[in-house]
């Protein structure tokens, strides 16, 4: 018909078309196989370029090859650390009367750390705020085992508080490690039962800096009470891990986790009191349900909050004088009685250091004085300038 190839109609020439084409396809075989060869060899089907390892370099001689197994130590420096301290962290449940039918319910969690065992005891450090207003406390071990807690003495300044518990079924005890040696950037650990449902998390960081200062204010009175010396980690602090401990990579419980900024905006930013600054209040705490301070029996107010007005005509002082303490009251029989101070007394100075705040003043006076010990104070009365010394006595709450 003479449509499909023009060859049909050369029967030679189409013979000798067939002819060439039988010797293409043979060659095409040929270079296919040799080329599956090479695949094969070199790992090509596999994906990976590699040499068959069954041969030597020529690709002559077998070889033996050995499948070997990988073993990961997971035993790391934080795992010891955790492994050590962790059972000594505990729930610390604050159980409050309702004031409806009486009942009680748990109104708060958070954290404690068992620092000793001793005459068949054991005792418990954790914050005052996570205890405050208890009418019954239950401590909770790594185990589940529930155990209630006698309070022994607690401390709103320093919000440090101790508990005593049957040491009976209590395995671990936790060992407080040198705060004072802490350098940034070392590791911290922080342990403690966030939110009050995952006991026993660990969470890791770095100490970001060893003696950071922050005004603190239990008495929710818009004023800071007390400038608090923390350590600043970035190692995760939640509500419930207050109380809980900060450990080092040693194991050693380096600051009693305290507290957090919680704002939305602020992340990585949390505080434990160091073990250096709550070792002798934890003592005093165990010993005498309270801590023994010095105190001048007075009641004070910062004189920034002072109008103009009333620092002319009440308190009489200089213009230049912006900061200090005003003497509100005076307690009657009490070391700053007995030293001639009165209401609306100014103080400016103890001990030849400048006070401004009232932060200032117990700063001085709990951190630098001890019970009996005399301190010199500098104050203006009626626009003059004066100066005393009184002997420091015993504070029987927490009053100045």
């Amino acid at each position: 018909m003479g449509y499909y190839d023009h060859d049909y109609r050369n029967p030679q020439k189409s013979k000798g078309n067939r002819s060439r084409s039988f010797l293409m396809g043979l060659t095409g075989v040929l270079l296919g196989a040799l080329l599956v060869i090479f695949a094969t060899d070199f790992g090509l089907f596999s994906g990976d370029l590699k040499v068959n390892p069954n041969k030597d370099a020529a690709g002559d001689t077998e070889q033996n090859v050995t499948n070997e197994t990988v073993n990961v130590d997971v035993n790391t420096a934080i795992t010891e650390a955790v492994e050590k301290a962790q059972g000594a962290v505990v729930e610390v449940e604050n159980i409050q009367k309702s004031s409806m039918f009486s009942q009680e319910n748990p109104t708060g969690v958070g954290s404690g750390v068992i620092y000793k065992k001793e005459g068949g005891k054991a005792f418990v450090v954790t914050n005052a705020h996570v205890v405050a207003n208890a009418t019954q406390i239950e401590i909770a071990l790594a185990d589940g085992t529930k155990l209630e807690a006698e309070l022994l003495g607690s401390d709103q300044i320093m919000d440090l508080a101790v508990l005593q518990v049957d040491g009976s079924k209590i395995k671990e005890v936790a060992e407080f490690g040198n705060s004072s040696n802490l350098k940034p950037g070392e590791p911290a650990i922080a342990i403690g039962n966030p939110l009050g449902n995952f006991p026993g998390t660990v969470t890791q960081g770095i100490v970001s800096a060893a003696d950071r200062t922050i005004g603190v204010d239990p008495n929710q009175d818009g004023q800071p009470d007390w400038q608090a010396e923390v350590i600043q980690t970035d190692a995760a602090i939640n509500p419930g891990n207050s109380g809980g401990a900060l450990i080092n990579i040693k194991g050693q419980v380096i600051g009693i986790n305290s507290m957090k900024i919680a704002q939305q905006s602020v992340e990585g930013i949390g505080f434990a009191i160091p073990s250096d600054v709550a070792r002798p209040i934890i003592a005093d705490l165990e010993s005498h349900g309270k801590v023994l301070r010095p105190y001048m029996g007075v009641e004070i107010a910062p004189l920034a909050q002072v109008s103009r007005y009333h620092r002319e005509q009440t308190l009489k002082i200089p213009n230049d004088i912006n900061q200090g303490v005003v003497i509100m009251g005076v307690q009657s029989n009490s070391p700053a009685g007995k030293a001639g101070l009165k209401e609306f007394d100014v103080i400016v100075e103890l001990d030849g250091e400048k006070v401004g705040s009232p932060a200032e003043l117990r700063k001085h006076l709990y951190s630098h004085k001890e019970i009996d010990e005399e301190m010199e104070i500098t104050y203006y009365r009626e626009g003059e300038k004066k100066t005393t010394t009184m002997t420091l006595g015993e504070a029987e709450g927490t009053g100045e």
